[in-house]
């Protein structure tokens, strides 16, 4: 089975057009050139991609199938050349980070900005990730720097302080719930939440510790950030859970008395001889911030 680029261009290009020769002339090919890859790929793959009518090409099953595959095919491509590019303007090193929802809502962009400003050629991919899984990806190699939950299991990586926070849930100041200081996550099931997003960490964190409960999160509205979650509940639209860093004013915050409810964070690394001088730069600076925050609340 062979076919080429070209090939997966012309298919996109029919796809969108509806027609042979308006999609020969965007791919740059001759009616008859596009005809006969058109005619290759089919017999190549041993299905027709389009159904032939008067009014044109439409996409069969297996076209609708090939093109989705085509379009992702594109999107990787330029995706590497939008990576490959700083290189050539001077970038010198690129770093991976992988942390949980609290840090990135919370402290990674000013810290990560103050650290870009200070290394413009260095160029940082950050990806949101639960923590058991940043750990999973540090230890394989995978990623240069975690931010995790410190109550998950650290076995394989070297550690250092981030920062500290703390989950809270919040309330508006006239819900029943309001004049309690302190509650178990348990007390609060029955309740409508706002969560952030499904396939958040911390948004498979309450589901799986609800689940832990024998019961289900009654999850009334998902949010993109933990500012929604502030304002949709200040709304009266439920009651959210959020780090105690996230909270705004007006807010009636209420005390998790849960044994997981400390969130401390922690920088984690592979190994120290592993990093990139890049890498190694950033991970000192994070360190940094952590023990500035540190000695700040001694």
């Amino acid at each position: 089975m062979r076919y080429d680029l070209p090939d997966l261009r012309l298919v996109a290009a029919i796809a969108d057009s509806g027609s042979l020769t308006r999609a020969a002339e965007q791919v740059h090919l001759a009616p008859s050139s596009a005809s006969h890859r058109l005619t290759q790929l089919e017999a190549a793959l041993g299905v027709p991609l389009f159904a032939r009518h008067a009014r044109g090409l439409t996409p069969t099953a297996a076209g609708e199938s090939l093109l989705r595959h085509a379009r992702q095919v594109f999107a990787q491509l330029e995706q590497m050349h939008a990576d490959l590019a700083p290189y050539a303007s001077g970038l010198n090193s690129q770093v991976t980070v992988f942390a949980n929802t609290n840090a990135i809502n919370c402290f990674l962009p000013e810290d990560l900005g103050d650290f870009l400003r200070e290394h413009p050629r260095v160029r940082v991919s950050l990806e949101e990730q639960p923590s058991p899984a940043i750990i999973q990806a540090v230890a394989a190699g995978q990623v240069d720097i975690g931010v995790v939950a410190s109550d998950v299991g650290l076995s394989g990586v070297e550690t250092r302080p981030y920062r500290q926070d703390r989950l809270v849930l919040i309330v508006a100041p006239g819900h029943p719930l309001a004049d309690k200081s302190q509650l178990a996550f348990a007390d609060v099931l029955s309740e409508p939440f706002v969560c952030l997003h499904a396939g958040s960490a911390i948004h498979t964190f309450m589901m799986n510790h609800a689940a832990r409960l024998g019961s289900r999160l009654d999850v009334r509205i998902q949010v993109r950030s933990f500012s929604a979650v502030c304002r949709m509940v200040a709304a009266g639209v439920g009651i959210g859970m959020v780090p105690r860093s996230a909270t705004v004013d007006g807010m009636k915050t209420i005390e998790i008395t849960d044994p997981w409810a400390p969130r401390d964070l922690q920088l984690c690394i592979r190994s120290r001889a592993a990093l990139s001088p890049a890498a190694s730069a950033l991970f000192d600076h994070l360190a940094a911030k952590g023990g500035a925050e540190i000695a700040a609340g001694t």
